[in-house]
């Protein structure tokens, strides 16, 4: 069973490209002073009733934010990959001749082509988190994974935000289900929560942690 939810991994390439930050500022700045301003009136005695109104402001902000996250977020990716399906929206590149490698079982040729492809600054971190893959799984050496992560991860300066998420995100799994090394994959999350405190992605990380934490805290095993 994956470590990671598919919901985690794929929305961590969008952590920096957040379509519906405006709309969230908006809905913020709104209804959040509105808020203050209804509280303010309300213990201040000026208008007691107006703390009815900050309570059905509160909901409404939290009802309209759960549309965005749960309605307006995903039926714009689902529409993203429908114009992707049909041809609309021109898909990325990908990595179809190094998957065609492992399928025939040369991990070891696939490894070496990711690689190379990890030297365009572009593709460098979908690349390395492959091969990393392929290293830590087949190939057997785990150990030389993490590090080329670890390596990627101190230019820290060139990341982005989105590109530093999948390479701790990617660390965790490799501390956790290769390495059995439970400490640093939940120091790495705790990374990620600490850098990432507004991410959308970040109540999920809680919540990963505090599985993390429950599972070796009663000594089970992976």
């Amino acid at each position: 069973m994956p470590l990671l939810p598919k919901s985690l991994r794929g929305r961590a390439e969008s952590l920096d490209a957040d379509p519906f930050s405006y709309l969230r500022g908006v809905l913020a700045f709104f209804l959040g002073g509105g808020i203050v301003v209804a509280l303010v009136l309300g213990l201040t005695g000026t208008e007691p009733r107006a703390l009815v109104l900050a309570g059905v402001l509160w909901t409404l902000f939290g009802v309209l934010s759960g549309m965005v996250d749960w309605i307006l977020e995903p039926m714009l990716e689902f529409g993203v990959q429908v114009l992707t399906n049909v041809g609309l929206s021109r898909p990325q590149a990908g990595f179809s001749a190094e998957e065609a490698m492992v399928a025939q079982g040369h991990c070891d040729v696939a490894a070496e082509a990711y690689r190379l492809r990890a030297r365009n600054p572009r593709e460098r971190v979908e690349a390395t988190i492959r091969r990393a893959r392929l290293l830590a799984g087949p190939l057997k050496v785990a150990h030389a994974a993490a590090g080329e992560l670890k390596d990627l991860q101190r230019n820290a300066e060139h990341l982005s935000p989105g590109e530093d998420m999948q390479l701790g995100l990617a660390l965790t799994e490799l501390y956790e289900q290769c390495l059995a090394d439970p400490g640093r994959a939940m120091g790495e999350v705790r990374r990620l929560i600490d850098r990432y405190p507004e991410a959308r992605q970040t109540r999920q990380l809680r919540g990963l942690l505090g599985a993390l934490h429950s599972q070796h805290s009663a000594g089970t095993v992976p």
